[in-house]
């Protein structure tokens, strides 16, 4: 069941999102070459609480930490770790979800690591354009596969795949809701976009083959092929005036 915020709810909504952008615009400057995903999580789990906020990732279906982060061929979920260093051209996928008041907000960003190559650096650019091809096309009267068709359609233009294993979710009084926002799929189709929707759009994109696997810890999917993924998320609030982007500082 989809459920549609009022404008009191997309508030409160918007105030855990402002959280995690704030939180994720700074960790662009903080991560560096010789820091562990280890630190990035202290970092990002000290951010959270020093807000008076509550990790929404730490804990969930049994998720040991705060943060996602994802190293080049980590497509999502990877697991910080004391034993992953970071190295100049590497590449780093931050997922964050808090909770504030009961509410939820989600994003993810990549993040390039000292002096990545000219390839990494058109992966995680058309990534983020994939979002907000993705994001322009949440508009009230389209359906959910419109959003999803402007993702892929931008991903594949450019020759890169869309990971079809993951997709978006409603958000709001729970880290995932209805309806589910594939980042593929013909135009057209799913649920119709209301005003009062709150959903979290996150393209995942491989520079080579779609497909994952899981890693033994059950948790990080890493690319088939070992080539680099990128992933780029926004929470946002379909409305009579169009999109409007919650994780935006």
């Amino acid at each position: 069941m989809i459920i549609i915020k009022s404008q009191p709810e997309i508030d409160k909504i918007a105030a855990a999102c402002r959280i995690v952008a704030e939180i994720l615009e700074s960790l662009k400057s903080y991560v560096k070459v010789g820091m562990t995903t280890a630190d990035v999580e202290a970092y990002a789990e000290k951010r959270i609480r020093q807000r008076k906020a509550i990790p929404a990732f730490k804990g969930y279906r049994g998720y040991p930490a705060s943060a996602c982060t994802s190293v080049n061929d980590q497509v999502v979920h990877g697991i910080p770790s004391r034993l992953v260093k970071l190295k100049s051209g590497d590449v780093i996928s931050v997922d964050l979800g808090v909770i504030l008041d009961g509410f939820y907000g989600d994003g993810a960003i990549t993040i390039p690591v000292g002096d990545v190559d000219a390839g990494a650096q058109r992966l995680m650019q058309v990534t983020e354009e994939s979002l907000y091809a993705g994001i322009k096309s949440a508009v009230v009267g389209n359906r959910v596969s419109d959003i999803s068709n402007a993702v892929q359609r931008h991903v594949e233009a450019q020759g890169f795949s869309v990971v079809r294993a993951f997709v978006g979710h409603g958000i709001g009084h729970s880290l995932h809701e209805d309806p589910q926002v594939p980042n593929f799929g013909k135009p057209g189709q799913g649920q119709r976009l209301k005003h009062g929707m709150t959903l979290a759009i996150e393209p995942m994109v491989n520079a080579g083959t779609p497909d994952v696997e899981i890693l033994e810890d059950g948790w990080t999917a890493v690319t088939a092929d070992g080539k680099l993924s990128a992933h780029f998320e926004h929470t946002i609030a379909v409305t009579k005036n169009g999109p409007v982007i919650l994780t935006k500082i």
